[in-house]
């Protein structure tokens, strides 16, 4: 059965930074693309980033391009997002899944994880 456990979010102040976490079991990580989505109140969830299995591409939502990286430990079983300069809008809740491609779609069917709350204050 996969689980996934999303971690690291955290209430900051804008300009600052955070790094994500979601560690993902009973699932072929490595041999999948993997991305990050987030939902804000009131909206419907989004694409951020996303990597390639062996971590060696990756492609960014135009909104956050430049401000955060994505990055994977296969041994680990983990995903990373390091986000900087963080704005506001940045504010959500955050989730990894595996994606079709190098693409922001969601691959289904995903049993998405509970995700990690960000919350940037201005």
């Amino acid at each position: 059965q996969v689980q996934v456990v999303e971690s690291g979010g955290d209430l900051v102040q804008a300009g600052g930074s955070l790094r994500l976490s979601c560690t993902v079991s009973g699932f072929l990580f490595a041999d999948y693309y993997m991305g990050w989505f987030r939902q804000a109140p009131g909206k419907e969830r989004e694409g951020v980033a996303c990597i390639t299995p062996s971590g060696a591409g990756q492609y960014y939502d135009p909104s956050v391009e430049e401000r955060v990286i994505i990055s994977r430990d296969n041994a680990k079983n983990t995903l990373y997002l390091q986000m900087n300069s963080l704005k506001p809008e940045d504010t959500a809740v955050y989730y990894c899944a595996p994606v079709v491609g190098l693409s922001l779609i969601p691959a289904v069917p995903w049993d998405w994880g509970l995700g990690t709350q960000v919350t940037v204050s201005s």
